[in-house]
């Protein structure tokens, strides 16, 4: 059995926490904050028995196998260098990095050090996707045309969400989403890409329209933070469509065909849906891959480049950027 670590002890790091506990057969070992404090009052509440004051502390723990990497954005790519260099495996939180030549950067190192690496994009994991791919590729909606998603919502966390300093904004926390559903539907290299960002006082994204071209398709994006709205995606054919709602963790879609009885396709979570990520990690650290084929170096890559010509349209950078 795998035994894992935590980096970090937020709101995601607890998620993941509760997901592995409920799964059963998933052996939590460590966990570590940049406070003694919070990683002893997450040990406690998770079961944890190894609780460290740093992240170094746990990366040097020889009886930790696997890290799952809940940090800030700002701060994946240190914490994974960091981990690559100590042999850990690792499962780290979208966005995986601040831009795609940290993301190019840390996977070379993974392959140079013969490590497992997979961006914790749950959506692409998620079972109904399964399903859906198969019904695009044997043209159930014939020629997919269109694609579209969007997701926005309020929190009382707005100044963190928005910092700069952790590379925040809407595009890295949640336009990812958008831009992934569209990759998973269309593939993951488009001929055009056009964006308009909303700044905001923090000089990051509020609100995120994105248009994606690939040949005779295009993908209509729209993500904020500060509203709500709807989660919503659709992939529209020359014969039908397929609604998706809740498209970043869908459990179930509907296929319409024209002129045809819709039909709902259920496939509901064992859990809540990050089980599925860490099984896939499991899998593949136990076959000895470097990368899952489900969600690939490659298609993390290509997300980053898509992300970083949104924000170079959009003049866009981080305060830590040169």
């Amino acid at each position: 059995m795998l035994r894992w670590g935590i980096l970090s002890t937020g709101v995601i790091a607890k998620n993941f926490a509760e997901t592995a506990r409920r799964m059963g057969g998933v052996e939590l070992a460590a966990v570590a904050s940049r406070s003694a404090q919070s990683a002893e009052a997450f040990g406690e509440a998770y079961g944890i028995a190894k609780r460290y004051a740093s992240y170094e502390a746990l990366a040097a723990d020889p009886e930790v196998d696997i890290v799952y990497v809940a940090t800030p954005h700002s701060r994946h790519y240190a914490d994974m260098k960091l981990l690559i260099g100590a042999g850990k495996h690792i499962l780290c939180e979208k966005s995986f990095t601040t831009d795609a030549a940290q993301a190019v950067e840390v996977l070379r190192m993974a392959r140079e050090r013969g490590v497992f690496v997979m961006e914790a994009f749950w959506t692409k994991l998620i079972p109904v996707y399964r399903e859906v791919e198969r019904l695009i590729a044997d043209g159930a909606i014939g020629e997919v045309r269109s694609v579209t998603a969007q997701y926005g919502y309020t929190t009382g966390r707005e100044a963190r969400k928005f910092d700069a300093a952790l590379a925040g904004g809407t595009l890295l926390d949640i336009g990812v989403y958008a831009i992934g559903f569209a990759c998973m539907m269309l593939g993951y290299s488009f001929d055009d890409v056009l964006s308009q960002l909303i700044l905001n006082e923090a000089g990051t994204d509020a609100t995120d329209a994105i248009l994606l071209r690939r040949g005779r398709a295009v993908a209509q994006l729209t993500c904020g933070i500060g509203f709500n709205m709807p989660t919503h995606g659709a992939v529209y054919g020359t014969k039908g469509h397929i609604d998706i709602p809740e498209f970043k963790n869908p459990e179930r879609v509907t296929l319409f065909v024209d002129g045809e009885k819709p039909r709902v396709i259920e496939h509901p979570f064992e859990v809540n849906g990050y089980e599925y990520e860490i099984r896939e990690a499991e899998r593949c650290v136990s076959e000895s891959k470097l990368q899952s084929e489900l969600m690939t170096w490659e298609q993390t890559v290509s997300v980053m480049r898509i992300m970083d010509e949104v924000r170079r349209q959009n003049g866009m950078r981080f305060p830590f950027e040169k």
